[in-house]
């Protein structure tokens, strides 16, 4: 998720706010529950530039033209007074634009896109999640309730990409209150479980990921789907 700073009020609803900006350094920590650590994984501060906009406006437009492959998209229930939420699938990766409705301008985005680090198991059920939205409309739950549609409603699983933002990290330890959240390493296109605990020097591989299990996914379950390696029971 991009971490913009921005200081507009908008007259829209506010959702408990899950998602906050600054940046989190790294910090040595004794092996500590994913709950306990502030920090984690890869940290990638972006900043919002000029020609973001014009890209919201692009997309804006294309959503409002008749003929565009992007006008009458579908529209996802997800409930937020205010914003709609159009949908589009393509070559096996998710958008959801974000619109404001009231402005009749674009707030954002969400993109869930493939991994060419997956395997082709894996690759059915996970999706790495990119979040893009103007400053104005940062802090006020919108990524949040697009994610929680695509583990609550959609059922489908997250995986994290090789860096993120600290509004990204804090919004899916977040999540994590309400699905369960674990390391894995990624390599050779094959996930290995690590656990719910992480040593801190496994923060800093770009071989740790963390995932995020939808609706009604258990372990287990997910590792038979995915091929993910389980360690030896007792």
């Amino acid at each position: 998720m991009t971490d913009f700073s921005g200081g507009r009020e908008l007259a829209i609803p506010r959702l408990p706010r899950l998602e906050f900006g600054g940046i989190l350094h790294s910090l040595t920590l004794p092996c500590l529950p994913w709950h306990l650590l502030p920090l984690g994984l890869r940290i990638d501060v972006e900043r919002e530039s000029s020609g973001f906009q014009n890209e919201l406006d692009v997309i804006n437009r294309r959503l409002n033209r008749p003929g565009d492959a992007l006008y009458d998209l579908p529209l996802l229930d997800i409930p937020y007074p205010g914003l709609a939420f159009h949908y589009r699938e393509s070559d096996g990766e998710h958008y959801v634009y974000v619109r404001d409705t009231v402005r009749q301008r674009l707030a954002g985005y969400t993109v869930f896109n493939r991994l060419i680090e997956l395997d082709k198991r894996a690759d059915k059920h996970l999706r790495a999640p990119h979040s893009k939205y103007h400053d104005a409309y940062q802090r006020r739950g919108i990524a949040t309730a697009v994610y929680r549609w695509w583990l609550e409603k959609n059922g489908q699983c997250l995986v994290s990409g090789a860096r993120q933002s600290p509004a990204a990290h804090a919004l899916w330890h977040s999540l994590g209150s309400r699905h369960e959240l674990f390391y894995v390493e990624l390599r050779d296109k094959r996930l290995q479980f690590l656990g719910k605990e992480i040593e801190h020097h496994a923060l800093g591989d770009l071989h740790t990921r963390m995932v995020l299990l939808g609706s009604g996914w258990k372990k287990e379950q997910f590792a038979e789907k995915t091929g993910m390696l389980l360690p030896p029971g007792p």
